[in-house]
């Protein structure tokens, strides 16, 4: 019974797991490419080949097929949020100068918001536990960003754009996290996401013609950048997102997203020689215990 309830646990905690390390090198995949390519058009393109992979993939599968207008117009809604509002939002502000730790500081507190909107709107009460869990996360991702936000500069280096930019991409995904939760469970779930990144890819594109002037440097930096993204960030991490969504809680799955900061600085330090203060490492194991909290099921559940 016990081996059998550390199994069920370790298979629990595997994909959130996973699903932080793909998502957390989304930031890494940006600053390798958007200097060859503009934002909007980076995003664009990649989307369009993910969702003809997809496509590709459910046909390959024979998975089920989408029913009804209805569930056409719900996943372009939930792509139109997850991913042209909060990618867009993420990558126009990087481009713009906000730094990646600047932005995933932003983008971090969706957790919070999910779980006020989620109580609203889904009828998911989060538990005292859970919202120190909440709490702690704020706490740890401050601890993790906050050394390297006394390095940014002045208030008034940060671009106002950048920064609206980045808390249009909090507001997107928080509405998408909540959307897709009340209305993702029936859709299925390839072709929907295929019809999702299709959705968001059109929107993108016609702000990239109308905004950018569409040019991509190809080089290795970028096709590698670009591949990642769509094979790992597109394709794996949306997918596992889509997944544990359907298992679990808006609020819980939500609360993931304060670790991809203190991931992201590990991933930067491994890559780039980038230093992870003292500081740094206690936030990343506050913001560790605030996720656990929030996510792993207590004994009585």
């Amino acid at each position: 019974m016990t081996g059998t309830g550390t199994h069920s646990r370790v298979q629990t905690l595997g994909g959130p797991a996973l699903f932080v390390l793909l998502w957390s090198t989304g930031f890494v995949g940006a600053k390798y490419g958007l200097p060859y390519a503009p934002p909007f058009t980076f995003l664009g393109l990649r989307l369009v080949v993910a969702a003809a992979l997809l496509a590709a993939l459910a046909l390959a599968l024979r998975s089920a097929g989408m029913t009804s207008r209805a569930q056409y117009g719900r996943a372009s809604i939930a792509g139109l949020l997850l991913h042209a509002g909060y990618l867009g939002g993420v990558f126009y502000g990087i481009s713009l100068g906000v730094p990646a730790g600047v932005s995933a500081v932003v983008v971090s507190l969706q957790p919070v918001l999910t779980a006020v909107l989620a109580a609203r709107v889904l009828g998911e009460r989060p538990s005292r536990r859970q919202w120190l869990g909440l709490a702690l996360g704020v706490a740890g991702v401050a601890l993790v960003v906050g050394p390297g936000l006394a390095d940014v500069g002045s208030a008034e280096a940060l671009p106002v754009a950048g920064l609206v930019a980045c808390l249009v991409a909090l507001a997107s995904g928080t509405l998408g996290t909540v959307y897709q939760k009340r209305h993702g469970d029936g859709i299925p779930l390839v072709w929907g996401t295929a019809v999702q990144y299709a959705a968001a890819a059109a929107l993108l594109l016609a702000v990239a013609v109308t905004t950018e002037d569409m040019s991509i440097r190809w080089t290795g930096e970028f096709i590698a950048a670009f591949t990642w993204l769509v094979l790992l960030l597109s394709i794996g991490a949306v997918l596992l997102l889509l997944l544990l969504l359907r298992r679990g809680t808006a609020a819980g799955v939500s609360s993931l997203y304060y670790l991809v900061p203190p991931a992201t600085a590990i991933e930067a330090w491994f890559l780039f020689g980038e230093r992870v203060s003292a500081l740094s490492v206690v936030g990343i194991g506050v913001t560790a215990l605030g996720v656990a909290l929030v996510v792993v099921p207590s004994r009585r559940s």
